[in-house]
């Protein structure tokens, strides 16, 4: 019979993965196999500045939790897997998309974004999304585009308003 500190142990690890689940917008699986430690810091540490953070769990660990929040990702928790997860929905799969692009060690398998689970091809669509300042800076220019159109016009209408009047 397993000793009851060793369940007990195993039970929490269980609980830390199925919180980290619930209180996080995004979660992604991954394969990390022949990322060097030094690899493992500087993504670590990428994912931190996002307010991310990436943690390795057994699979039947992992499984576990994922079972107790009625989520089956069963075919995908074979081999070693790292799951990244994150409060922003975007973030974390952005992050991981730009660095299997210089190591291609990394493969993103399956996550979840806002409660629905998401394949690879979802994440590489979520991945291509601009950041959050890009697209505020986007809406900032249309906007100010917008305005100077505006401005133009009225400039246009009151040349036309003198040239009548005169």
């Amino acid at each position: 019979m397993a000793n009851q500190k060793i369940i007990e142990a195993k039970q929490n690890i269980v609980n830390e993965i199925a919180n980290n689940v619930k209180e996080s917008a995004t979660f992604v699986l991954f394969e990390y196999q022949g990322l060097s430690v030094a690899d493992m810091t500087v993504l670590r540490r990428k994912l931190k500045e996002t307010g991310s953070d990436l943690k390795i769990y057994k699979n039947t660990l992992t499984k576990r939790a994922l079972d107790s929040l009625d989520i089956n990702m069963d075919d995908e928790l074979v081999g070693p897997k790292a799951m990244a997860y994150g409060t922003d929905a975007i973030a974390p799969i952005k992050v991981l998309s730009d660095f299997a692009k210089d190591h291609e060690a990394l493969k993103m398998k399956i996550g979840m974004v806002d409660g629905e689970i998401a394949d690879i091809e979802t994440l590489n669509k979520y991945a291509s999304i601009p950041s959050r300042e890009g697209l505020l800076t986007m809406l900032a220019g249309g906007l100010m585009q917008t305005v100077k159109d505006f401005a133009i016009c009225l400039d246009l209408h009151a040349q036309n308003l003198e040239e009548n009047n005169n």
